[in-house]
């Protein structure tokens, strides 16, 4: 059973990954859009350059305001990097998925009539797939990256 302390420092984590996770968001989209919209730098290394930016972010925030660890950088990094690589070819499989199984690549630059682009297909399955890697990789830094910690804070 959850004791109500216990569910209130998770409220708090979350509410604290969110916070990383919009600015991890920001910075994504932010080097994808001008990459491959404003450079035209081809998807897949658009793609990878910002979220290589962004999980550089995370693992500062995460580890020091998050899930506040004092133990082993190396061995965190390690299992962060993983975790990354984990949760960004789930990312990259979802992102296949809708631009070549749905056809969402092809999508016209007006499908969002306040906001037309280039590449407007591509543009709306970076935001969706980052949403499913957002959700993955916080399941998994809470569940393995950053478990010890949470078990030696918790007694």
């Amino acid at each position: 059973m959850i004791t109500k302390d216990e569910a209130k420092k998770t409220i708090i984590q979350l509410m604290k990954y969110g916070v990383i996770g919009v600015i991890n968001t920001l910075i994504t989209a932010v080097s994808f859009y001008l990459l491959n919209t404003c450079l035209s730098v081809p998807y897949g290394i658009a793609n990878a350059i910002g979220y290589v930016l962004g999980v550089i972010n995370s693992f500062i925030w995460n580890r020091q305001w998050v899930f506040k660890t004092g133990t082993n950088v190396k061995r965190e990094a390690l299992l962060f990097g993983c975790g990354f690589l984990v949760c960004w070819i789930l990312q990259g499989l979802v992102s296949l998925l809708l631009l070549e199984g749905l056809g969402w690549k092809n999508l016209p630059d007006d499908t969002i009539p306040f906001l037309p682009m280039k590449n407007a297909g591509q543009n709306i399955v970076m935001v969706i797939s980052m949403v499913v890697y957002t959700i993955a990789n916080y399941i998994y830094n809470r569940t393995i990256t950053f478990k010890e910690h949470e078990k030696n804070e918790l007694s």
